[in-house]
């Protein structure tokens, strides 16, 4: 049995893949190395050079490793430059999910765990969001990514397959000094580039109903993540009862200036955020609860936010010449 990993050389992804050889499972990753890099992935992971739009080479893959189940992490992440590249988003993120679904059912393979996202919530107005928490998406990205869920509800319906959608907060953090967190968009890499550069980091308003006036988000730690994705696999392999969707929360948060600080602590790099006006449309606050991941696919946070802040540095220190 074999587990198949889309998007195993990529920041989450990769930590995914290490989680699953952690545990003895064996895994095969595609990816086509377009956010990737060949040496996030463990070397005795075999990895195939292939776009998840490319259904013969998926199916060529299934077949070829004995591919028992599925976890998509694969896609187009970008949430703010979705909103430009709608089509683009679309297609990786809905066709490609779409292509991977049909291998499967081409190759008879029935479970799979799918990288959801907090962004099928938009920007909800409560303090604590739950799996039942309305979907208001609102950018394409979180529209393709409602849309993936859907897919795997429907394909239930159709042919039985068993499935559940794992939806991210803020990913952060690394859990090997040689994969660390690439994305030019993600706050943790924006404020270490702006570091190592000698410009002074941003925050986007100051004045929110919040304790310190900024935003409120939850953060969790990438490795975390990993260890949820093995065990909703491995409950999968046992048939036993998983729900569609979990949140993975902290269910308290921790605000923007909070992030700072633990990030002057960390680097050693004394700095005063800059103050930008709010962003449009930003809430003050956006925390999920973690109650049913917690109960059903070991999820916790075994991670405090100093410990995220060091380990994402000390991996993009070590790594930096990727």
């Amino acid at each position: 049995m074999t587990w198949l990993v889309t998007g195993g050389a990529g920041y989450i992804g990769a930590h995914v893949v290490r989680a699953l050889v952690g545990a003895g499972m064996r895994t095969v990753v595609v990816d086509d190395l377009s956010s990737g890099f060949a040496a996030f992935v463990p070397t005795k992971v075999p990895l195939v050079r292939s776009s998840i739009l490319d259904g013969a080479s998926l199916i060529e893959t299934i077949r070829d490793y004995d591919v028992t189940g599925v976890i998509h992490v694969a896609g187009y992440k970008y949430a703010g430059v979705s909103v430009q590249r709608p089509l683009h988003t679309y297609e990786q993120n809905v066709t490609g999910t779409a292509t991977i679904l049909a291998a499967m059912a081409d190759r008879g393979v029935d479970r799979i765990v799918f990288s959801s996202s907090a962004a099928v919530y938009g920007t909800p107005d409560i303090d604590l969001v739950t799996e039942d928490t309305p979907k208001a998406p609102a950018s394409p990205y979180g529209e393709s990514k409602l849309i993936g869920e859907w897919l795997l509800r429907d394909q239930a319906i159709a042919a039985g397959l068993r499935h559940t959608s794992l939806r991210y907060f803020n990913v952060v953090g690394s859990g090997d000094p040689t994969v660390f967190d690439t994305s030019p968009h993600n706050l943790f890499p924006l404020v270490f580039e702006a570091l190592v550069a000698g410009r002074t980091p941003r925050i986007n308003g100051d004045d929110y109903p919040t304790p310190d006036g900024t935003n409120v988000r939850d953060y969790i730690h990438v490795a975390d993540l990993a260890v949820s994705h093995v065990a909703a696999a491995r409950r999968l392999d046992a048939g036993d009862t998983i729900e569609p969707a979990y949140n993975l929360g902290s269910g308290t948060g921790v605000s923007v200036a909070e992030i700072m600080a633990a990030i002057a602590e960390a680097t050693g790099i004394e700095f005063t955020p800059d103050v930008a006006p709010r962003r449009p449309g930003d809430p003050a606050r956006i925390v999920a609860a973690g109650d049913l991941a917690a109960r059903d696919i070991d999820w916790k946070m075994r991670h405090s936010l100093r410990q995220m802040v060091e380990s994402a540095w000390a991996a993009r220190t070590a790594s930096s010449g990727l």
